[in-house]
């Protein structure tokens, strides 16, 4: 019997942690492994491009109109924002969860449990209400009136600072709650929560924590070609319709096209019982058919089909990064190795090891589900980026 991913499963909007515990990226990646089964495509997360959090002001608060928050310089410790920002340690450290001689991130955000001085010329910045209240404190109070029609006076432009607009929502960690479950709950990239609050290479959060929900609005960057057309677009008045493009057939013949043969789907590949020692770099997790082979963008791993419940094993020696679970309770486990690289283990079931565990390679980690979704879709991750696992297997 041929096993093949059941159309249920081709939705793992994954509360996977799966690259918990790594370090960031440049590029955009499948933090959650949100998409189809395989393939894992998280293309409409990556969308939600998020802005860049606020500056803060001398003192390091940003102020929104309903909280404010601290930023922690590089070796501040709890006692050393409370003391820059003028509230009592304890009262400070108690609100998020912290003691008042913990040392904080460069970065790291704090919440205040009361608002402190607004931004003015004293804490780095001129709050533009500010401004124009003393102004009106200041002015003479002269009687009678008298007025008369002058020129526009050129007025200095003070150095404002904006408050910070939209204001972002506000989440307080729960037990159990990780940053990549956070980042799924609010659909922002886990990279964005990561920068808005200066969590660390691990992305680690603890109970009681505030985090900053980045903002959206930014738009993804243009593709080659589509930024110069957006800007030559021409808007016209309500009500007259739109300009009708001249089809490039009009004025130039369409070249001739050629369409290229589709490649023929690879066959299956019995993978077999080993029969001696091998000297790849990796072990196969399973033994069996490989139903699905790797494909950048489309299949981000292999998938391997077997008999129900057959051992799912490490791949190399490591450690167990994260272990979490598909929108349909399915379990995924993560395994970190030497020189950057992970393996992913998706569609199992049984877990018999529990995240920080350190693993031999051929031990067992998992067991392969019943019926038709006998498969583990396997990955080996190269930091944040997929690549090919046949080369470590083979």
């Amino acid at each position: 019997m041929a096993f093949f991913p059941n159309p249920r499963h081709r939705s793992l909007t994954a509360g996977v942690a799966l690259l918990a515990v790594l370090a960031g990226c440049s590029e955009p990646l499948d933090f959650d492994l949100r998409g189809q089964v395989g393939a894992f495509n998280t293309a409409d997360a990556a969308r939600n491009v998020t802005v860049a959090r606020p500056e803060p002001d001398a003192r390091g608060i940003i102020s929104y109109p309903n909280y404010q928050v601290a930023v922690a310089r590089r070796g501040d410790s709890v006692a050393d924002v409370a003391g820059r920002i003028g509230l009592p340690a304890a009262q400070l450290a108690n609100f998020n969860g912290l003691k008042p001689e913990d040392q904080m991130r460069g970065g790291e955000i704090l919440a205040l449990p009361q608002r402190v001085a607004e931004p003015s010329a004293a804490t780095g910045a001129v709050d533009i209400a500010t401004l124009a209240g003393s102004a009106i404190d200041a002015a003479p109070d002269t009687s009678p009136v008298q007025t008369s029609t002058l020129a526009p006076a050129a007025q200095p432009t003070p150095t404002v600072i904006e408050r910070a607009s939209p204001e972002p929502v506000r989440h307080k960690v729960v037990r159990g709650e990780t940053a990549y479950t956070i980042s799924r709950l609010y659909q922002v990239p886990v990279k964005s929560l990561a920068e808005w609050n200066g969590l660390d290479s691990d992305f680690t959060i603890r109970e009681g924590q505030y985090l900053l929900i980045p903002v959206k609005g930014a738009q993804p960057p243009a593709r080659s070609g589509t930024a110069t057309a957006a800007a030559a677009t021409t808007v016209t008045e309500p009500g007259t319709g739109s300009p009708t493009p001249t089809p490039p057939s009009a004025t130039t013949p369409l070249p001739d096209e050629r369409i290229a043969a589709r490649a023929p789907e690879p066959p299956e590949t019995d993978i077999g019982a080993p029969s001696l020692p091998s000297t790849a770099a990796m072990a196969f997790p399973v033994q069996g058919k490989i139903i699905r082979t790797y494909s950048k963008g489309r299949n981000e791993g292999v998938d391997i089909a077997a008999a129900p419940g057959t051992a799912v094993t490490a791949a190399a020696d490591g450690s167990v990064a994260a272990i979490t679970q598909d929108a349909d309770q399915v379990p995924i486990v993560v395994v970190r190795h030497p020189d950057n690289l992970l393996t992913v283990y998706a569609n199992v079931s049984g877990i018999t090891v529990k995240k920080g565990d350190s693993i031999k390679r051929g031990q067992k980690l998992a067991q392969l589900r019943d019926g038709d979704n006998a498969y583990v879709h396997f990955e080996v991750r190269n930091g944040f980026e997929s690549v090919d696992p046949m080369p470590y297997l083979e």
